[in-house]
């Protein structure tokens, strides 16, 4: 089979498309083939040798992520699986590839009336902006600021805030990415590359911090006593260095959910019926053919992507 892999630690360049051995369902695994596999920021990270979880040591094939057509099973799975359509991990590595085989206890099914590639743009994304709303308390007429508001998450946090009755301060880089904010459903958005952002934005009561780094600890300023903020992503380069005695002194909570896995899979299945019911929208800003990888890999770090960027397989 085809598939991606990562030669080295370094820029883009070291995804090189080649062959991969065909893998095999074992005992309580399904064989899925892919059609698309789900891109992380994280993954960005993990090949430039940054990532949050330690370095990794090449020849692998990246990827944690997938969507397709489940065409075998192994011993002690049903047979009735084959020809599902599911959404899987893939345990932190092999998603770029024609094919994978994965636990049968770790599938999705993708509900009736929802596509594949939007259901492969959930399995991370919606997952984690459904925890992190259930866990801020998201309540009706809190104040909300978003950041990264047009990434995958971020696109979907302005959806899910807004349905709890949210007033939703949305902000990202750039008028395009401002612009799908409000689209989306955003009440007020800012472009954190103004000087002036904060003051445009204003007192809020829960900041969802996927950027880290200034754009959070500015946005920790902006938190009115009893609010909450979560962070989840560094897309800024680093965690936002916040001393728990300094938030306490302003009333503030920085939470950290740790989540286990029955919470995750509900979270999951969570987003997927909600977008299956036209009720969440995953932004699907741009696709690669799996064989490109790097140049998806190039795109999300030049900071020009928006939504979820997939590889079609």
């Amino acid at each position: 089979m085809r598939a991606v892999w990562m030669t080295g630690v370094g820029g883009p360049e070291v995804l090189v498309a080649g062959d991969a051995p065909d893998p095999v369902a074992g005992p309580g695994q399904v064989l899925v083939e892919v059609v698309f596999a789900n891109i992380t920021f994280v993954e960005t990270q993990i090949r430039s040798g940054n990532g949050p979880f330690g370095r990794v040591e090449p020849p692998l094939i990246p990827g944690n992520g997938v969507g397709g057509v489940v065409t075998a099973v192994g011993d002690g799975v049903d047979p009735g699986l084959v020809g599902a359509r599911v959404v899987t991990g893939t345990g932190g590595s092999g998603a770029y590839a024609q094919r994978v085989a994965v636990d049968a206890a770790g599938i999705f099914l993708v509900p009736e009336g929802l596509a594949l590639d939007e259901a492969v743009a959930l399995l991370a994304d919606g997952r984690t902006a459904t925890m992190l709303v259930r866990h801020a308390a998201v309540r009706p007429g809190d104040r909300v600021l978003v950041e990264a508001a047009a990434g995958g998450v971020g696109t979907l946090l302005v959806q899910l805030a807004r349905a709890e009755g949210a007033h939703v301060v949305a902000a990202a880089g750039g008028p395009r990415k401002t612009a799908l904010a409000r689209e989306l459903g955003a009440d007020v958005t800012v472009d954190y590359r103004e000087p002036d952002w904060t003051r445009r934005a204003g007192e809020v009561d829960v900041v969802f911090d996927g950027v880290g780094g200034d754009i959070a600890r500015a946005a920790f300023g902006l938190l009115a006593r009893g609010g909450r903020m979560i962070s989840y992503g560094l897309a800024g380069g680093g965690w936002a260095e916040i001393p728990e005695d300094e938030a306490a002194g302003r009333g503030v909570a920085l939470l950290r959910p740790r989540p286990g896995p029955r919470e995750l899979r509900d979270c999951t299945e969570h987003a997927l019926a909600e977008a299956a019911a036209g009720r969440l929208r995953p932004v699907i800003g741009q696709r690669f053919p799996l064989e490109r990888a790097a140049d998806a890999h190039a795109a999300i770090e030049s900071r020009a992507t928006v939504g979820k960027t997939l590889l079609v397989v």
